[in-house]
């Protein structure tokens, strides 16, 4: 219903994307960069990635008018993240034991305390606010106010039948819902993972100033280069596909997806009637509960010789001969196996982001306590923040 739009075809062509980047970046993420340069303040840098991914994420979903703006309102940001991340400590419940708690419930215990329903609430009407933005602007062309990806989901849903039996009124009732639902899904997945993967990737950057330097020089190929001041207005971004050609560039942020997945979780699934044989194993019952998880695939030493170290490097054929890379690829899972709808998106978001900052910039570490990652299905460091220094190249 969605691949199209999600294609890396449509994202590299798509006039709207192009202007989504151009504003998020030019006008808002680096005159912040550029500041804290000039006035000598260190960046907390996953507090305002974050602001980076949702004004990408929710600009493509709902148009860049009715988009979030977090970058430029700090407050708003802090206030919006703290109230999303509150929740997740009680995931696992309705994940893992949905029945024991909806059963605890009626018996008057609650494992999960009343203000995570309370900051749903809040997030839902947040969600929904976007969508009726979005919904009002279904009419116009404009590039900086066409929901993209609102529009093309409510043409899908147009041409299905009526979901419910109910009236005219009631079946919008249930399809404002259920678009909702969906590009929520779509913006929190896509802004919390690209996040987490930026800053792992500007933790182990700022370790290796030699690497910064030497990525710099593949960047300035580029045309036109992603300067900032411009120098001139009309100067714009450099396409999509050239980015996505600099090798260093993707060996740079595949390996941090592998040694960082944002999800390095399981993703369980149930075996199939009758039975089925899966990684050797043969005649596994029905409803088995099955699982994968990319933090154990992307450390396999056969695979991965020094699985724990960062080695982007891995990843070119010119400098590491032994590598067998096809079968580095086939073990990455970073995103999962099947349909991933946002993966072209978020790997164009992620590419781009890192070359804006270290064409620009050199970054080193200030603070990186508590970086290492919690268990969980999502991460995010411990410490919940990483502070770094950028400085003009």
């Amino acid at each position: 219903m969605l691949s199209n739009i999600y294609s890396k075809s449509f994202l590299q062509s798509s006039p709207h994307m192009r202007l989504i980047s151009k504003t998020i970046l030019f006008d808002r993420f680096l005159p912040i960069l550029n500041e804290a340069v000039s006035s000598k303040t260190p960046i907390e840098f996953l507090d305002l990635v974050q602001g980076v991914t949702m004004d990408f994420v929710s600009a493509y979903l709902f148009g860049l008018t009715n988009g979030t703006n977090l970058l430029q309102d700090p407050p708003y940001r802090q206030r919006l993240l703290q109230l999303y991340h509150s929740r997740k400590q009680y995931e696992f419940y309705h994940q893992e034991i949905p029945n024991l708690v909806s059963w605890l419930k009626v018996l008057g215990i609650n494992l999960i305390p009343k203000w995570c329903g309370e900051a749903n609430d809040a997030l839902d009407a947040w969600g929904l606010d976007m969508c009726d933005k979005a919904e009002q602007s279904l009419g116009s062309a404009e590039l900086q106010v066409e929901p993209v990806v609102y529009k093309h989901l409510k043409q899908a849903l147009s041409r299905q039948p009526p979901a419910t039996k109910g009236g005219s009124k009631e079946n919008l009732k249930h399809e404002r819902i259920e678009i909702a639902c969906e590009l929520y899904d779509q913006l929190t997945a896509g802004f919390e993972t690209s996040a987490i993967a930026l800053t792992y990737l500007l933790w182990e950057m700022s370790q290796h100033p030699d690497l910064q330097k030497e990525l710099r020089e593949e960047l300035l190929t580029l045309e036109p280069k992603i300067l900032y001041p411009r120098p001139s207005i009309s100067v714009g971004l450099p396409s999509s596909k050239s980015i996505d050609s600099l090798p260093l560039l993707e060996a740079i942020v595949t390996e941090t997806l592998r040694l960082h997945a944002p999800i390095p979780g399981i993703q369980p699934r149930v075996t199939p009637s009758p039975s089925c044989s899966l990684a050797g194993y043969n005649d596994i019952p029905a409803n088995i509960r099955v699982n994968a998880q990319a933090y154990s695939l992307h450390r396999n030493p056969d695979v991965f010789p020094a699985p724990e170290t960062w080695q982007p490097k891995r990843w070119l054929k010119d400098s590491n001969l032994s590598s067998d890379i096809e079968e580095m690829r086939r073990w990455f899972w970073a995103f999962g196996s099947g349909g991933r709808i946002p993966q072209a998106d978020a790997l164009s978001e992620i590419k781009l982001v890192v070359a804006t900052i270290y064409t620009n910039f050199k970054t080193s570490i200030i603070d990186d306590t508590g970086i290492e990652a919690i268990d969980a299905y999502t991460v995010k460091p411990e410490g919940e923040k990483l502070v770094l220094k950028f400085d003009s190249v």
